[in-house]
């Protein structure tokens, strides 16, 4: 099949670029969350999807109910991000089906799903990221898995996370040498109307270009849903860093070449805002300019002291990191920002003090 020439139905849905929420680390709060609804909308994102890697009743513990007072605050921000007029979406892990899937395993995980309709996702995805994948069938037994899902899901779209979601050699390192063909028997077994994420060449990407994404897309049988993970600063050694820089290395000519473009943000919540709006302005503005965005995102701030110290630090947040600061200067950097009444300042403050350092007992949601 030539490069990017799909079947009608691959595209029906048409390009959208959103917000995923799905990260390890500190989630956010649910305040946060329902506030980035007036910001998506100001910037023209046309979606959320809800999948924190802190949630484990939608992971580890998938077979057990949410607790009442957590599944009010999901119907709620359902709610609120439907009456903003923005799709709103969920993510789902299943884990612990990779070697066996049984009838009870069926029944159960349909019976999630239908929980999950409830709370009317506009977008349902299917993760079968960071476990293990050397396992033998472990490409049928997805597809059976995501088909049982479709059954039963009331969601307008579903996407579907692989498990060797990149071509980064460090997933086999990881998770286990990638079998042969999974991710063309992904594509060949899945309807042609789901959606397949991919974060690119590495698993933090910091590009994209038409023929690497043509290279995927044939392989798939469908255009990739960009699953990107920048800002997000969620690993042992990226909490140590705040990614605040614009976006680049991204083309506007990526809504031609991909099915979607969803952006992994970072732990905290405003200072993502900061850099996640340079994304609108890939799509929107022809003549893309880092300088222009960026001295958009200071004015976004409302503050020209802060963007003026944030200005000044911005480099050694981004590429020198936490641990490259001495005590005398993290101290004096915590006085700064916390003399200022910003909640971008504020995290930058909490960052400062080691409230986002990384804790490995995450991983284990």
């Amino acid at each position: 099949m030539p490069a990017f020439l799909l079947p009608a139905s691959a595209t029906m849905f048409g390009f959208f670029y959103g917000v995923i929420e799905g990260f390890y680390g500190r989630q956010w709060s649910w305040q946060a969350r329902a506030d980035y609804a007036a910001f998506l909308k100001q910037f023209g994102f046309d979606c959320y999807i809800y999948a924190p890697k802190g949630d484990s009743y939608l992971r580890s513990d998938w077979r057990q109910r949410h607790p009442e007072e957590e599944w009010e605050k999901l119907q709620r921000l359902s709610a609120h991000y439907h009456l903003a007029g923005l799709r709103w979406g969920l993510g789902i892990s299943p884990l612990g089906l990779s070697e066996s899937y049984s009838h009870n395993d069926k029944s159960e995980l349909q019976s999630k799903v239908k929980q999950i309709s409830t709370l009317s996702p506009d977008i349902l995805c299917i993760l079968f990221d960071d476990v293990r994948g050397d396992i033998e069938g472990i490409a049928e037994r997805q597809l059976e898995i995501v088909g049982d899902i479709l059954a039963v899901s009331t969601a307008a779209r579903h996407i579907v996370c692989p498990t060797y979601y990149s071509f980064d050699p460090v997933l086999e390192q990881v998770f286990g040498p990638m079998p042969e063909g999974y991710l063309a028997m992904l594509g060949a077994g899945l309807p042609a109307e789901v959606g397949v994420f991919w974060t690119g060449n590495q698993v933090i990407s910091q590009q994209y270009n038409q023929p690497d994404l043509a290279k995927i897309t044939a392989m798939l049988q469908r255009a990739p849903v960009l699953w990107d993970n920048y800002p997000v600063n969620d690993g042992r050694l990226t909490s140590q860093y705040l990614h605040l820089a614009p976006y680049s290395g991204r083309s506007g000519a990526l809504a031609q070449w991909t099915a979607g473009h969803v952006v992994n943000p970072m732990n905290q919540p405003s200072l993502s805002q900061f850099v996640l709006q340079t994304l609108a302005a890939v799509y929107a503005v022809r003549a893309y300019s880092v300088d222009d965005v960026l001295e958009q995102s200071f004015a976004w701030l409302g503050d020209d002291q802060l963007a003026e110290q944030l200005a000044t630090d911005m480099h050694s947040f981004q590429f020198e990191g936490l641990q490259s600061l001495d005590v005398q200067v993290k101290t004096q950097l915590f006085e700064t920002y916390s003399r200022f009444n910003h909640p971008v300042a504020d995290e930058i403050a909490a960052w400062l003090a080691g409230e986002y350092t990384f804790d490995p007992a995450c991983l284990t949601g």
